[in-house]
């Protein structure tokens, strides 16, 4: 079923069960936003920025296709391209690294 942890909550405990899988969840990391990685698996469509360029928040990088529908994924914020890990036809991953800021 899962192995038993206790749990103390406003000087409370409580046993409960966690499945491996629970037990096995990687601890939650901020989000790096000087890397972008794949949402979803797919394919990319297209790459508008090269190394160098400069970039604002909210401008299209590249298009990366998943289930037939076109994702234009954007810049978080105002960068400068330090690389791109990808090429139009590439086939990608979820969570594989597409490119990364300076």
């Amino acid at each position: 079923m899962g192995e038993r942890r206790t749990l103390i909550i406003d000087d409370t405990a409580y046993e409960t069960r966690v499945t491996r899988k629970f037990a096995r969840r990687q601890p939650y990391a901020p989000k790096d936003l000087r890397r972008v990685a794949a949402f979803i698996p797919g394919v990319i469509r297209a790459v508008h920025v090269a190394s160098g360029d400069r970039v604002r928040k909210g401008q299209g990088l590249l298009v990366l296709e998943a289930m037939k529908m076109q994702n234009d994924v954007a810049a978080p914020e105002e960068a400068v391209v330090k690389a791109v890990h990808v090429s139009p036809g590439d086939t990608v991953s979820k969570g594989q690294l597409l490119l990364e800021f300076e």
